[in-house]
C-alpha cells in the first residue's frame, strides 16, 4: 500500500495515525517479513490488522547466473505465472530490471516478451518483490522498469511500486536512480507525469510511424510526433533529458536513412539515443545489426548532433539480455 493508502486502511481501524508510519517503517526499513515482528505494534492491533492484511513476500524460484555476472531471477506470481527481472553489475553500479506485467500486449515483432501475449498485470506487491526479495537488494544502485510488461498498461500498479521505492515513508531511493521504459502511449504517457517523478526511457526503434507500427503493432491508433512533442514539451519544462532507444534489426532499420530521419525527428531535443543489438531467440528469423553497421549508425546520428551509445550485451547466455526475457517461450511468432 502506498502511505496514503495505508494511513486509510489504519483510520479505518480507528487505529492512531502514528500506526502507519509504524508499519512503513518495519515494511521499508527493518524489512520485517511477518505482522509479528513489529514488536512495537500492540498485538491487540497486529490481530486486528491480520484480519484483512498480510506480509508477503517471494522468494525467487530460480536464479540463473550469467558468465558476465549478469543474474536472472524468476518468481511465481499469485496467479501461478512465472515473471522474470534481470540483476545487472557493472563497476559500482548494479542495476536491477523489473518486470510489471506476466507477458506484454504491445507484441513488438522482436521481442520475446511481446510473443507471448499478455497473460496478466502484476500487482504493486509483485513488482516491489522484484526488489525486496533478493539477496543484493542493499547494494542495488539503479531500477529500471524495462523487464516484461509495457509499465502504462499497468498504470496504478507501476505509480504505487515508483512511490514506494523512492519516497522517504518506502525505501528511499532516489528518483534520478528509476527509470521507466515506455512505448510512449501519449495519454497513460501523461497521466503518468503528473503522479510520479520517473526517468523516461522510450522505445523508438524507428523514425517511421507506419513502419514504427508495424513493428510494434501495439503503437497503432498512436500518432509518433505527439508522442515526440510532449516529450520535448516535458524536456524544456524540467531540462531533463529523456532517453530513446533503439533495437537494431539488420537491413530493417539500421540504415543511413533511418539515422538521418532519427535525427530530424528528434533535433533540438536534450536527449540521447541508445542503440541496442538485436538478440535473436527461437521463432524470430529477424537478425542483428553487425557491429560495423551499429558504429555506421550511431556516427551518423553523432554528425546530426545527437548523443548516441550503444548498449552492451550482457546476461546473453542465460537469455537476460534485451528482449530475451519470456517465460513461455513460442515457437514460432504468433501473426498480427
Amino acid at each position: 500500500m502506498p502511505q496514503e493508502s495505508l494511513r486509510a486502511f489504519i483510520q479505518r481501524l480507528e487505529m492512531p495515525r502514528y500506526r502507519a508510519n509504524q508499519i512503513a517503517e518495519w515494511l521499508y526499513r527493518h524489512h520485517a517479513d511477518s505482522l509479528d515482528q513489529m514488536t512495537n505494534v500492540s498485538l491487540t492491533d497486529r490481530r486486528r490488522i491480520a484480519e484483512l492484511a498480510e506480509v508477503r513476500v517471494s522468494s525467487p524460484t530460480d536464479c540463473k547466473v550469467s558468465a558476465d555476472g549478469t543474474k536472472k531471477y524468476a518468481f511465481t506470481t499469485d496467479g501461478g505465472d512465472v515473471v522474470e527481472s534481470a540483476l545487472i553489475p557493472e563497476g559500482e553500479r548494479m542495476t536491477l530490471c523489473i518486470s510489471s506485467q506476466v507477458g506484454c500486449r504491445v507484441g513488438c515483432t522482436f521481442c520475446a516478451t511481446g510473443a507471448m501475449r499478455l497473460r496478466g498485470n502484476l500487482s504493486a506487491g509483485e513488482i516491489l518483490n522484484q526488489y525486496r526479495s533478493i539477496p543484493e537488494r542493499e547494494h542495488i544502485t539503479n531500477v529500471v522498469y524495462m523487464g516484461m510488461g509495457e509499465p502504462l498498461d499497468n498504470l496504478n500498479a507501476v505509480v504505487d511500486s515508483v512511490e514506494l521505492l523512492t519516497s522517504p515513508h518506502g525505501y528511499g531511493l532516489s528518483n534520478r536512480r528509476v527509470t521507466l521504459s515506455t512505448v510512449g502511449k501519449p495519454a497513460p504517457l501523461a497521466r503518468l507525469l503528473k503522479r510520479c517523478d520517473v526517468r523516461l526511457a522510450v522505445s523508438l526503434h524507428t523514425p517511421f510511424q507506419q513502419q514504427r507500427r508495424e513493428l510494434m503493432p501495439g503503437t497503432r491508433g498512436y500518432d509518433l510526433n505527439e508522442l515526440v512533442a510532449m516529450l520535448r514539451e516535458r524536456a524544456r519544462e524540467d531540462r531533463r533529458r529523456v532517453s530513446f532507444e533503439y533495437v537494431m534489426l539488420h537491413d530493417i532499420n539500421d540504415s543511413l536513412s533511418h539515422a538521418d530521419a532519427t535525427a530530424q525527428l528528434l533535433s533540438g531535443m536534450h536527449t540521447r539515443v541508445n542503440l541496442i543489438p538485436f538478440h535473436p531467440w527461437p521463432g524470430n528469423d529477424m537478425q542483428p545489426s553487425s557491429p560495423a553497421r551499429i558504429e555506421r549508425f550511431r556516427a551518423q546520428l553523432e554528425r546530426h548532433g545527437l548523443t548516441a551509445t550503444v548498449r552492451a550485451t550482457r546476461g546473453l547466455d542465460i537469455e537476460a539480455a534485451c528482449g530475451l526475457l519470456a517465460t513461455r517461450r513460442p515457437q514460432t511468432v504468433q501473426p498480427q
